[in-house]
Order: C-alpha cells, then structure tokens, then sequence
C-alpha cells in the first residue's frame, strides 16, 4: 500500500489527468484478481474494478480519489484515500474469497477544483446498482462525520473594449475594473451573508499588458453554504453584483458554471459508527461529528442523495495542520500518514465485510438512507 500511495505522491496530476495514478491502482487491483475496466463511464482516468462473490449478494464499492491540487500537490492527501482504498477492497477478498456479492473500488478522478468526477460518473449510469460506497478522508483530526458544504463552482466573465492606456484609455472600458469591482462587492456582501456562507474567489484573467485597456477578465469564484437551495439564491445574488459591477464600468459580465453543483454531504451514520468503531478497536481515537463545524465540499455530496456513502476524516497530521496546504502535502508522505491510512483500510474492509455478510447491517443502512430521502425538501 505504502509503495502506491508514494508513487502516486511523488507525482502529483491535476484533475482528469492522472493517468500515472490510474496506472498504479488498476495494476495492483489486476494482479489482486479484480477486473478493471478503465475509462470507465467515459471518463478517461476513472476506472472500475471488480470482484465476483460465489453467491448473489450486495454491491459494494470502496471510493478512490487521487487527483492533486495546483502548486501544493496532493495538500489534501489523495494519494492515501488511493491507497487505502484499493488496500481496503484487496482486504476483503482475501480473507472472504467466496464472499456474496461484489467488492469493487470505483476510481473517481477530478474532486478537486469543481471536476465532479462522481457527478460525471453518476450520471453515466456507473453508480447504478451500487448498495453502498465508503470512503475516507486525511486530515488534522479523526472525525467519525463532518458536513459538506454544496457549492457553485462559477466563473464571471467581464467583456470590455481595448484601447492604448497611455494614448487614449478614454476609449476603452476596462474588463479588469469591472472584474476588481465585482470582487469588492462581494467582499461588502460577506457581512450580509448567514456565517455558514463562504464566498471565495480569484481574478484567472486580468489582462496581458499594462499598456492596454483589457477588453477580457475572468473572476473563477465558488459559493457555499449547508444546502444546495440556499446556495440557489446566493448565485442570484452574486450574478446582480456582476451585473452592477459591469453597470458601472460601462462593460458586460456573464455568469457561468465551471462544473456541477456539489451538494451537501449527509454520510450514513450506521456505516459511519461501524467505521469509528473498528478505528477505536485498532487504538486510533475518533471524535463523534460535528455538525457545524467548518467545512468543504466534496462531489460525494451528489452521491449521498442516491445511496448510502461515508466520508469520515482521519487525522494524518498535527491538529491545525491546514488543508490544501504544503505542510498538509507533506504529511502525506509520512510515515504516521500510512499506518493511519492502514487502519482507515481495515475500517473500511470492516465496513463492506459487514454490509456484504449481515442482512441485518445493510437493511439498517437502508433504512437510515430512506429515512435521510423522505426528509430532503422538495426540488
């Protein structure tokens, strides 16, 4: 496990690229008696692999991400949730051969930076059929759930006319005003927001040169807040400050999607004490959830409204360590980052060994998971 998750740290690929990780995982898979199909759902870095059980039985897939964030690398530690992953899954089918069922790991390229690899593949029909699916996540605490935040992934395109800065600026309209003004009106808007919102951007184009009047800007921002209907009504919000920041600079702003909404997390709760459970047997101490605690998103959101999914945290670091950060990419290479990551393997092998060999175990996960959609508000 170690050799794989420190291959696919040593070079980090940013999302639908990682094509090197792909490579590391569906081997290892291959030659544990999976069969992979790569590509899968059209995606050219997703993969799935599979292991027949003797018997009919539930289907079961552990979650790999393994695609690394701009300049810091894999800061949010991917390479272990590859891993461990793939680790977990090769688990299961040793110790129960004739297993009912299917133990797979489903590769989910592009988390980061709005790809929505999940979404994508959801929507390709590759989830279909799936009872459940498991995951687990590094970080600075054990955590036996935390919240997802949904979240917009915008971009806000300002249009202007060019004209020489120097000789005649008056015949230009500046797409980089319009852009810089806009992000001050969000930054007044943060006051007026409830504090679970999160409004965060940067302007990707700005110009090219100082002597011309840019005609184009770009600002790429998210917007997050606990449920995808209120995220709904801040991206209202934000599209009218852009149309007033380009009211004001005499240029024209639209508002687009760099990808699909992330929805809001809801992990099953029967899954995740199992999980903590195993984690607290094996001596790692695992903290209940906090509900409203601080916190990303992630494309599993999308995935919690059409099955039973987990996403707990594990800490592979020291307790403040930030994540998507250079000291958080470091960490996860270490040492204590893997034999953390082992015992979130055996966790998850826990997890899917129960779900595939209880009746009882997965008719309560059921039943969690129908209760959790009979409570979701209308669309």
């Amino acid at each position: 496990m170690d050799a794989v998750s420190l291959a696919i740290h040593a070079r980090p690929e940013l999302k639908f690229a990682e094509f090197h990780a792909q490579k590391q995982l569906a081997g290892w898979l291959a030659e544990s008696g999976f069969a992979v199909r790569l590509a899968a759902g059209g995606v050219a870095t997703a993969f799935v692999a599979e292991h027949q059980g003797a018997l009919p039985g539930p289907y079961v897939a552990v979650l790999a991400e393994y695609d690394a964030l701009p300049e810091v690398g894999h800061g949010c530690g991917h390479n272990l949730i590859a891993a461990g992953a793939a680790a977990a899954a090769i688990a299961v089918v040793r110790a129960l051969p004739e297993h009912p069922g299917t133990v797979a790991v489903i590769g989910t390229p592009g988390e980061e930076m709005g790809g929505a690899g999940k979404v994508r593949l959801a929507d390709a029909g590759v989830f279909e059929g799936v009872d459940a699916a498991v995951m687990f996540h590094p970080g600075d605490r054990s955590l036996t759930f935390r919240p997802g935040l949904a979240a917009a992934h915008l971009r806000v395109a300002f249009a202007g006319v060019s004209a020489h800065a120097s000789v005649s600026p008056w015949l230009g309209r500046s797409a980089l005003a319009g852009a810089q003004l806009f992000m001050q009106a969000l930054d007044a808007m943060r006051q007026f927001v409830p504090p679970t919102v999160r409004l965060h951007g940067v302007i990707s184009d700005g110009g090219q040169a100082p002597n011309v009047v840019p005609a184009h800007a770009t600002v790429d921002l998210y917007v997050r807040d606990r449920t995808a209907a209120s995220v709904r009504e801040l991206v209202q919000r934000v599209r009218a400050a852009a149309e007033g920041a380009a009211l004001a600079t005499g240029t024209k702003a639209t508002l687009g999607e760099t990808g699909p909404m992330y929805a809001e997390r809801r992990d099953n709760i029967v899954l995740a004490e199992r999980f903590a459970e195993t984690m607290r047997e094996l001596n790692v101490d695992i903290e209940p959830g906090e509900p409203d605690s601080p916190a990303g998103s992630s494309d599993i959101g999308n995935l919690s409204v059409l099955l039973p999914v987990i996403h707990p945290y594990v800490q592979i670091a020291e307790t403040g360590t930030p994540g998507h950060s250079a000291a958080m990419n470091e960490a996860a290479a270490t040492p204590f980052a893997h034999e953390r990551t082992q015992a979130a393997a055996t966790a998850l092998a826990r997890v899917v060994t129960d779900l595939l060999t209880r009746p009882a175990f997965l008719g309560d996960t059921r039943a969690e998971f129908a209760a959790q959609r009979q409570a979701l508000p209308c669309p």
